[in-house]
């Protein structure tokens, strides 16, 4: 027994300073967006995202997420998928948005690399040229499968994190990491409890999204409590943790405006 209550100890403090650091974190940043209200918050483009005029040549495909809009950024993201074959002047952009009825997977909704209601946005993934062009039929064929394009439950899934996480299985390519914060990404159907992580390679075993593990190539190991991860990512090295995302290298919640 004391084990176990040591260990539930130490993810209550993990938990907890996660928590009080990312509040901490999106009260510097909320600012005017929050005050003006979300119809007035920050949508234009971040300038991250290449021109794709200028890269007509090029194939892209590039992953982003973003704090979400409100107090829900304090302790989860949004991400999107933006691609463009080799030849094509615009991007498309795909992401599962909850409110409005009907198909939750939208395309060219918002700006390929916009703010997020406010939110700077972070790349995640970046690949250009023929690995990207050789990705992007897969990419389309991961969005057409996804399992519940008109289904979202913010807790525990599925939602926007769960779409990118089944985009990232069916497409070992993109080595897609999604942080510690993503919360859904580990949502699973009750009657297939074990298989991919969402980089596509490694071992997951997850129950609905509120309890598990992962072991993954790109996620390091990682332990799902109620749908909060923590873990530890070798790639690069640095701690993950559940509402701010990780301590390390790429932290979500930092570079806000």
């Amino acid at each position: 027994m004391l084990p176990l209550k040591v260990f539930s100890l130490c993810f209550l403090a993990v938990l907890l300073l996660s928590l009080a650091a990312s509040i901490a974190q999106a009260t510097r940043h909320s600012g005017a967006a929050s005050q003006e209200g979300w119809w007035s918050a920050r949508r234009d483009s971040a300038g991250i995202a290449p021109d794709p005029r200028t890269h007509a040549s090029l194939a892209i495909v590039q992953v982003y997420a973003a704090p979400t809009y409100g107090w829900k950024g304090a302790v989860a993201v949004h991400p999107w998928i933006i691609f463009k074959r080799a030849g094509e002047t615009q991007y498309n952009r795909y992401e599962v948005i909850s409110w409005g009825s009907g198909d939750k997977v939208r395309r060219n909704t918002n700006i390929p690399d916009g703010y997020w209601y406010g939110a700077k946005p972070r790349l995640l993934v970046d690949h250009r040229g023929p690995a990207a062009e050789a990705m992007i039929p897969q990419i389309e064929a991961a969005i057409k499968s996804y399992p519940w394009p008109q289904t979202y439950h913010a807790w525990p899934g599925p939602n926007s994190n769960t779409f990118l996480a089944h985009i990232g299985r069916h497409v070992p390519a993109l080595k897609l990491d999604l942080p510690a914060n993503a919360l859904g990404k580990d949502y699973r159907p009750l009657w297939r409890p074990i298989g991919l992580p969402p980089s596509g390679r490694g071992l997951q075993v997850s129950v609905l999204g509120v309890a598990g593990m992962t072991l993954g190539a790109e996620e390091g190991v990682e332990l799902n409590i109620l749908g909060l991860s923590m873990g530890v990512d070798f790639t690069p090295l640095r701690l993950r943790l559940p509402f701010i995302g990780g301590l390390g290298h790429d932290n979500l919640q930092h570079n806000n405006p």
